[in-house]
């Protein structure tokens, strides 16, 4: 498949690997595009995995909706079980980075039926993010990003740098620099964060999830403390392992081995 559907909008995938083999769905983070997983793919489809990375809502070009509603958290789950049920697959083994762990974390608990694993690169728990302050500092430029045109500015002007000084390849950071070289490519993006004030972004919580989690954390990430990351045990239970590296954030693009070290940590069912 090189694509699934859902209310209308129509979302890229790369899908690669034995068709018939178990899959793990690759969930992008900001600012980033289903090509964060270019090094970890072969080495997941070697070990006989499917993947699936999708660029998601707001960066799809033919599922850019406009409003800021349309990227609350329920929606962003919807679209990952619509991608499951795209796949054929009963259960998949669900990995995310940046937002993409953010939604991640969020399905764990909606679609646990969904799932037979969870890996969760980067990203805090969300209740542990809210619920320790000393997180907060590192996150304050969420509320830069609620100011239209001005946040998309001032995230273009600072691409490539971001990820080069975060140890990405020149040719990727190039990429993504491409990617979002109009101020106007980045609202869609953006409105993950500014549908975070949204009344209607409380994620619905099915029961207590026991999938099996990994965390995966770099011990130099400028965005997302210390703290936090191991507060976020208080809030998963069952079968769960964290994993902390030495590395900056964009673990996908910096760390390929490790992050499919975590995520073979669970084997398929």
């Amino acid at each position: 498949m090189d694509s699934f559907t859902r209310n209308g909008m129509t979302f890229d995938v790369t899908d690669a690997g034995p068709a018939d083999g178990p899959v793990v769905i690759l969930l992008h983070g900001f600012p980033q595009d289903r090509t964060a997983w270019d090094q970890v793919t072969p080495l997941l489809n070697e070990a006989g995995l499917r993947t699936l990375a999708p660029d998601q809502r707001g960066y799809s070009p033919r599922a850019t909706p406009r409003g800021r509603s349309a990227y609350v958290v329920p929606e962003l789950v919807r679209d990952v079980e619509a991608l499951i049920d795209a796949s054929g697959a009963e259960r998949v083994h669900l990995v995310g980075h940046d937002w993409g762990g953010g939604v991640a974390w969020a399905a764990r608990s909606a679609l646990a039926d969904r799932l037979w694993a969870v890996t969760v690169l980067s990203t805090p728990h969300t209740a542990a993010m809210l619920k320790t302050p000393s997180q907060w500092p590192h996150s304050a430029y969420m509320l830069g990003f609620q100011v239209p045109w001005v946040a998309e500015r001032a995230v273009q002007r600072t691409l490539p740098g971001l990820y080069i000084s975060g140890g990405v390849a020149k040719e990727q950071a190039l990429h993504y620099a491409e990617r979002f070289k109009d101020p106007a490519s980045l609202t869609g993006p953006l409105n993950w964060y500014r549908a975070m004030l949204s009344k209607t972004a409380k994620t619905p919580r099915g029961p207590k999830s026991q999938v099996p989690t990994t965390y995966l954390w770099g011990s130099r990430d400028p965005f997302l403390g210390r703290a936090a990351a191991e507060r976020t045990a208080e809030f998963v239970s069952g079968d769960y392992e964290f994993r902390e590296i030495d590395a900056q954030h964009w673990l996908p693009e910096t760390n390929p081995q490790d992050v499919v070290d975590a995520i073979t940590r669970v084997p398929a069912p």
